[in-house]
């Protein structure tokens, strides 16, 4: 039975559970830390969950890993085909090279060459594509056929959004261990894979937990998505230094999950993304990508009220250029 076959079975709180188990060992349990500057400012407790510190510098080393490991002998001699902007990019040419399978990524040509230097080194094929006026899945699809490759999607498949979901699982069982209760979750929002995981398995574990979603100004669509029910797409020739979540549409397996279990949303600006990083990098110490503080820039703009909550965000990516993260530490007094 080949990957493909797979793209419409349930997505379950069960199915996380099961990727926890295929992952362990091999992609980091990465801390839930707490800052004295940040729960002060917002007036609650906030937990985050520090995927910078994960393989790649990203959670998407979680889904990669998931899908790739229960590939078939045939399906890994063939190998694999992803699109990214570069973070599932690099999970996936990780996870390929851990089980010796080729691994050939579309990527945009503004991709940070931070990300692009990185799946290079994993030994993947990059095939280059212009975000602003190509298809990514168009370009795909022949490469696709005439190779037999096996589809690893950044986030509309069933085991990308379960090994996504094991970042909630993480972080519940890290709160509980704590004797806290999570009232709230916020997830930096692309095409919905990690929302839709995490939202699956707490509903299952923690259904009071309210998930909410933080997307980038101009590539807020999946909220505009949830709100009508029907898939929204982004206008793809705007620039955002969020490039990670800047997805032209949330998934068809993906929305309709959200849209049962996602409570709010909100729009950060590139500034309050920016002032994001600059809090992330002076108080916590952590290096994080744009599209990986939209979550933080949410409490820390007050977008979402975290005043008398328990909120655990994810800090989902780090994976910045060094030029981009100095002139934004520059612009916003870093």
């Amino acid at each position: 039975m080949t990957r493909e076959t797979t793209a419409d079975r349930p997505i379950t709180a069960s199915g996380v559970r099961r990727a926890a188990e295929r992952i362990a060992g091999h992609v980091i349990r990465t801390p839930l830390i707490e800052n004295d500057f940040l729960n002060e400012a917002v007036g609650g407790r906030v937990l985050l969950k520090a995927e910078v510190l994960q393989h790649c510098g990203s959670f998407k080393a979680r889904g990669a890993y998931n899908l790739i490991s229960q590939l078939n002998s045939d399906e890994r001699k063939r190998g694999v085909l992803a699109w990214s902007s570069g973070n599932h990019a690099q999970g996936v040419a990780r996870a390929a090279r851990q089980f010796d399978t080729p691994a050939t990524i579309i990527m945009p040509t503004d991709t940070p060459a931070l990300k692009i230097e990185q799946v290079r080194a994993m030994g993947a094929e990059i095939v280059f594509y212009d975000r602003y006026t190509e298809d990514r899945e168009e370009i795909a699809k022949p490469i696709q056929r005439e190779r037999g490759l096996v589809l690893a999607p950044s986030y509309d498949h069933p085991d990308i959004i379960e090994g996504q979901g094991t970042l909630a699982l993480e972080t519940v069982d890290e709160a509980r261990a704590r004797s806290l209760t999570l009232d709230a979750f916020i997830t930096c929002c692309g095409g919905g894979g990690l929302t839709s995981g995490c939202a699956t398995l707490l509903e299952d574990v923690s259904p009071a937990t309210a998930v909410w979603i933080a997307e980038p100004e101009d590539f807020d669509e999946t909220w505009a998505s949830i709100k009508t029910g029907v898939r929204q797409r982004a206008d793809i020739t705007k620039h955002t230094i969020c490039d990670a979540i800047a997805t032209p549409t949330p998934g068809r397996l993906t929305l309709p999950i959200m849209q049962r279990l996602v409570r709010g949303g909100v729009t950060i600006t590139e500034d309050e993304v920016g002032q994001a990083m600059v809090f992330a990098f002076k108080y916590l110490k952590l290096v994080v990508e744009p599209g990986g503080a939209v979550a933080l820039a949410a409490l820390l703009t007050g977008k979402f009220n975290g005043l008398g909550k328990t909120t655990a965000i994810t800090l989902s990516g780090g994976n910045v250029d060094p030029s981009l993260f100095a002139a934004i530490l520059q612009r916003h007094g870093g």
